[in-house]
């Protein structure tokens, strides 16, 4: 097996490793008024959640899978007082949620914890009410904040358990996300401190494709690695065309076999956050879509031009463009829904689309999208299906839950 640990040159090569977030505390910090902020569409229940996303990770170790969970890895590396050093002071600068004077409390406190319970708090979040005991002038915050029992210094992160989005493994190196909203940037950041200095990882070189402190935003969930040669990147509501066509460049120049990067533009909408909320690959030649969005798609090949510049060439379709930069006579695209436009629709809400293949021809799907699993079972596809009455609440499915490192070839 690659001594690096990441090998990703497909969506459907047969799973190996796979990075997960186990969803904690983080969850409980979701009070009604913050809904938005956070990105979410409801209110959780965690134990509920905690297990669903249990029986996942189960089902991923029963196929084969070595499971990984981010939570940990961050911890280990928090054991290193410069590491640790350098988290908190890179969280606390990019702080929203206090001033200058507060900062220096924040620093003290963080500091004072150990790694685990450190990076419980670096994920979950610090209640104001937990910096009460350090001794220190009040300020206009406090008093503006303090009779509201959930204001944070730190904001949580309940987004994380959609690993897919603060960073990409491709090939042998690894985009790392640059996020589009505020509420997920320190995702990324995390991923990226431990990219660089966890022992899983310390033969990679730091390989990476894209940074989070570029300036045009890339999300995961728009990443899609189709081949060992292509790459397909989504224009999204998350992900910026000036971000797909600087992510094309540097995985072009980093020369590691890919040779076609196929944009694809999406409409900008919640509903269709990320490209693989609307479209995931589960066989060689096959994809489940939402059919309410191929009249509305564009797509660009992309290849390597002249002294740093790219070629273009516009696709009459995702069908016709994904039979050219894959080389095929004929592609599926398996509509969801089974071709009845409304539960195309409701399920799509809740994530029919977002498939992980875990083999080729083998997906885990969302038990409840029942109309989109039987039209994949009839197209010659194995779905595992698991339940979901609370992980589909933050709006993703299986494929926003994972992080693959490894995967075989097929």
């Amino acid at each position: 097996m690659n001594d690096k640990n990441l090998k990703i040159e497909s969506e459907i090569g047969k799973l190996k490793k796979v990075l997960l977030h186990r969803p904690g505390k983080e969850l409980e910090r979701i009070v009604p008024d913050s809904l938005k902020e956070l990105l979410f569409e409801d209110i959780p229940w965690l134990k509920r959640m905690q297990e669903e996303h249990d029986a996942f990770a189960a089902i991923l170790r029963k196929r084969g899978s070595e499971v990984f969970y981010v939570e940990d890895l961050l911890k280990d590396i928090l054991k290193d007082t410069s590491v640790r050093e350098s988290i908190i002071a890179e969280v606390i600068d990019k702080n929203p949620s206090s001033g200058n004077y507060i900062d220096g409390f924040l620093n003290e406190y963080l500091m004072s914890l150990d790694s685990n319970a450190l990076g419980d708090a670096l994920i979950a979040g610090v209640l104001q009410k937990q910096l009460d005991h350090l001794e220190r002038h009040l300020v206009l915050t406090d008093y503006l904040k303090g009779p509201e029992p959930y204001a944070f210094y730190l904001n949580p992160l309940p987004n994380l358990y959609f690993m897919r989005d603060p960073a990409v493994t491709i090939h042998d190196g690894m985009v790392i996300s640059a996020m589009a909203t505020r509420t997920r940037k320190r995702e990324s950041r995390y991923l990226a401190a431990i990219y660089e200095h966890h022992p899983l990882f310390k033969n990679c070189d730091n390989k990476t494709f894209y940074q989070d402190t570029n300036f045009f935003s890339v999300e995961g969930g728009d990443i899609l690695i189709l081949s060992p040669t292509v790459v397909a990147v989504g224009c999204s509501e998350r992900t910026e065309v000036q971000g797909v066509e600087e992510l094309a460049k540097n995985l072009f120049a980093a020369e590691i076999g890919i040779t076609k990067v196929l944009a694809v533009k999406i409409p900008s909408n919640r509903a269709f956050m990320h490209l693989d909320t609307v479209f995931t690959m589960v066989d060689v030649d096959k994809f489940i879509v939402y059919p309410g969005i191929l009249e509305q798609v564009e797509t660009v090949i992309m290849t390597p031009g002249k002294d740093g510049y790219l070629q273009y060439q516009k696709q009459d379709s995702l069908k016709e463009a994904l039979k050219a930069v894959l080389g095929l006579p004929a592609i599926n695209l398996i509509e969801s829904g089974g071709g009845n436009p409304v539960a195309a629709a409701r399920e799509q809400w809740n994530d029919s689309t977002n498939t992980l293949a875990i083999a080729p021809g083998v997906i885990v799907a969302y038990a409840r999208n029942e109309r989109s699993n039987e039209v994949l079972t009839q197209n010659g596809i194995e779905v595992i299906g698991i339940e979901a009455s609370e992980l589909v609440r933050g709006r993703g499915g299986p494929r926003c839950m994972t992080m693959p490192l490894y995967r075989d070839g097929f």
